[in-house]
């Protein structure tokens, strides 16, 4: 038997050859969040409510566009992808229906991916449970299966959806998120988590619709394992992990009064209903509810509307036919009428609420907080998904996810502390995110105020960019600490961080100006290579990304890559011959290597040119060759900023890393216990645009080095090797210092970045 590619050892990733790995990654692809046919991004309205007949199976992209979107992110130096897809992908026709049409084309995907050297880790993606409740994941069926009915959604608000919303262009940034407050998703993930518990007159198929939904979730994600596993050539060689529920919520569980917004509730826009007044006006009564909206110093309360869904019920009619759907309800679960209603929570022929308390306690009397479900309810599910899954792929490393920015269970020691299991939390900076503006001076430390660290949210303000930066970096470490002390000696991969590009009203689009992005990327960057995680990927790569649409779900616009911007070039300098005579600059690229798959070569072998649907571009390409999809102002979209210097193997254990984007200064330290050998040395993956090969100044403390640009890789991209004997060592590589934007003709704004990133040639 082959040895595992990627294992785990004492806290880190390791390689067959023993050497420590970082996982430098992306996410791909956010085109998975919604279906290829017909092809439905969230502002589309047309048969939104036809969800059993759509497929995806051109998701993340169609089979022949793999080697571009592969060899793409290769040459940017991810290593790692962590794969979307969606459980309506997989179960969207009705329960227990599996499209296999996907689960193949999936399978062929993972299989050209494999070509290329990365570790995949799939991503059972969702947000605010499903598209139909305004985010993704979950197929239309389970909606049902609760007893609500998706097209009454909008007027009694139990969740905005942008597909539904009156002018869709209009739909109010990040609203989307709020929906995890709103009736559906209260409803949904209380009953996913806790149905037994909370609704235990809700039985459907013989079985509690906690029971329902795990179920067919779990055994969904397991059938795609069982399909993978059977393919013979991607298990622990390209698949080499799977990860729990993306952004799993508690919905209202640990409630302590359902009549007041929980001060743990730290997001708040637009409407902002109690779970009382969710449950009212999703029930068809009018209530008045508090607004609220997202300024520079956080939520704020706007006003007061009255919102009248004029006796339209989020519940399915009394007579509704179930008949599309093989389940069968119990009569004990009457349609028509809201569950909590059924469970005595509230008097619907009154209106009066009976127990505000219904969700603080378990029955047995324990007083339930959100830490509490964690270590309860989200890890008897995450015991299920992760024995499914192992069921078929038994090396499987499993990614845990809990609850964003709760405390992580409490398994340390326990026989969950299971020796192939990684942390994965997510972290954003939420002001740029929920402002959409980069804030060079001043920001919050959001962490912080969530353990209770500070007396007031006034001190945990941090004042100037270096403060900033070094906040985010503190929030990070302080995550990852966590982990260890909770759950034990794990790596640690941040599976979600990045920056909206539309900041500014759209003003790089305008302009070709990426300062501020370049600059939330770096800070963001900086961070994760400080905390000492095990490594990270960054959201988003969306294969159709424009700058009118974003990445064309509920407004969002996080995607490194668009088809109206231009890709990094290659290297800042024009090319130029290899100089053959030295010793310590190799270049040994084949003439057929994958390379020719990339954005900036101009020739595409085996005829896959005439089908590609963006054109390359080439660092000589003519004006007239540009691509028409364009702008009149294209920019790098802060590619400087993530296409960044990285340990990728490193012999011995990682010090620290850090790369300095501003004076373009890579700086490394590590420990080995033992010499590099001639074969496996510490690699670094160094981008040639920072660092072209013939204007690097490297300063090693012992050892020798050698940069390359080798068929290993299928000469896409440009390595340092290094050789070094045991100890305490240490790295110093020196690139090309510029300023940014100058490319484009461009003037440098104000900003930390005055003195970086800037090309000697453009692209046209």
């Amino acid at each position: 038997m082959a040895p595992l590619r990627l294992t785990i050892e004492k806290g880190h990733f390791q390689d067959d050859h023993g050497r420590q790995v970082t996982l430098r990654g992306i996410n791909m692809a956010g085109d998975a969040k919604f279906p290829s046919n017909p092809d439905q991004p969230s502002h589309v309205p047309m048969d939104f409510f036809d969800g059993d007949s759509v497929n995806f199976h051109s998701r993340p992209f169609p089979l022949e566009d793999a080697h571009l979107h592969f060899s793409r992110l290769k040459r940017w130096g991810y290593n790692t992808i962590r794969y979307v897809f969606t459980w309506e992908a997989i179960e969207a026709a009705g329960p227990g229906i599996y499209d296999e049409e996907w689960i193949q084309h999936t399978i062929e995907v993972l299989r050209l991916g494999r070509s290329y050297g990365f570790y995949i880790f799939m991503d059972p993606h969702q947000d605010v449970w499903s598209r139909f409740s305004g985010g993704s994941g979950a197929p239309m069926w389970t909606l049902y299966a609760c007893g609500l009915n998706p097209q009454s959604f909008a007027a009694t608000e139990a969740a905005l959806v942008h597909n539904t919303y009156p002018e869709p262009e209009n739909f109010p940034k990040m609203i989307w998120s709020t929906n995890y407050t709103r009736m559906v998703c209260q409803v949904m993930f209380t009953l996913f988590f806790a149905g037994r518990d909370f609704a235990p007159k809700c039985i459907i198929d013989g079985k509690n619709i906690q029971d329902f939904l795990q179920d067919h979730f779990v055994n969904a994600l397991a059938h795609l394992a069982k399909r993978i596993h059977e393919a013979g050539d991607l298990e622990d060689q390209i698949v080499i992990g799977w990860e729990s529920m993306n952004e799993p919520n508690r919905g209202l569980v640990g409630w302590q009064d359902i009549t007041v917004i929980p001060s743990e509730q730290k997001l708040q826009k637009g409407t902002s209903p109690t779970a009382w007044q969710a449950m009212l006006t999703g029930s068809g009564r009018a209530c008045e509810i508090d607004t609220w909206d997202f300024g520079g110093m956080g939520p704020f309360k706007s006003g007061r509307v009255l919102v009248d869904p004029q006796g339209e019920s989020a519940w399915l009619p009394t007579d509704y036919d179930e008949s599309r759907y093989s389940y069968k309800r119990d009569p004990g679960w009457k349609l028509g009428e809201c569950i909590w209603a059924q469970h005595g929570v509230w008097d619907p022929s009154t209106d009066t609420l009976l127990k505000k308390d219904y969700f603080k306690k378990n029955p047995k009397g324990e007083v339930l907080d959100y830490e509490v479900f964690t270590n309860t309810y989200f890890m008897d599910y995450y015991r299920k998904h992760r024995d499914a899954i192992r069921s078929h792929h038994k090396d499987c490393i499993l990614f845990c996810q809990p609850p964003v920015l709760e405390i992580p269970p409490s398994i340390k020691g326990t026989e969950d502390d299971d020796p192939k299991m990684v942390y994965a939390p997510h972290y954003y900076d939420g002001l740029t995110l929920m402002t959409k503006k980069w804030n060079r001076y001043w920001n919050v430390d959001v962490f912080g105020v969530l353990r209770g660290r500070y007396m007031s949210p006034a001190f945990a303000v941090k004042i100037g960019e270096t403060a900033i930066r070094n906040s985010f970096r503190d929030q990070l470490s302080a995550i990852r600490q966590e982990g260890l002390d909770y759950m034990g000696n794990h790596p640690c991969v941040l599976t979600e961080f990045g920056i909206p590009y539309d900041m500014d009203d759209k003003y790089a689009y305008k302009t070709g100006d990426y300062s501020s992005q370049s600059g939330a990327m770096d800070a963001n960057h900086y961070a994760v290579e400080s905390s000492s995680m095990a490594g990270y990927t960054l959201w988003l790569y969306m294969c159709q990304n424009k700058h009118h649409l974003g990445d064309q779900w509920n407004g969002e616009d996080l995607s490194i890559f668009s088809l109206d911007d231009q890709p990094l070039p290659l290297s800042p300098l024009p090319p130029s011959p290899s100089n053959g005579s030295t010793t310590s600059l190799v270049h040994k690229a084949g003439p057929m290597s994958k390379k020719a798959f990339s954005d900036e070569s101009a020739v595409n072998p085996g005829n896959l040119k005439d089908k590609l649907k963006t054109p390359s571009i080439s660092s000589d390409a003519k004006a007239c060759d540009a691509p028409p999809e364009l702008t009149n102002a294209p920019g790098y979209r802060a590619a400087e900023a993530y296409v960044r210097p990285s340990p990728i193997w490193t012999v011995g254990k990682i010090v620290k890393s850090g790369f300095d984007l501003r004076n373009c200064i890579f700086t490394f330290t590590l420990k080995a216990h033992k010499p590099s050998t001639e074969e496996k040395p510490t690699e670094i993956f160094l981008p040639e645009f920072h660092f072209p090969k013939d204007q690097c100044e490297i300063v090693v403390s012992s050892g020798k080095w050698t940069i390359t640009t080798d068929d290993e890789d299928g000469g896409m991209i440009q390595k340092l090797r290094w050789w070094h004997v045991e100890g305490e060592h240490s790295i110093k590589v020196t690139g090309v210092q510029r300023q940014q934007n100058m490319a484009l003709g461009r003037e440098e704004e104000e900003g930390y970045l005055d003195q970086c990133q800037q090309s000697k040639c453009s692209v046209m």
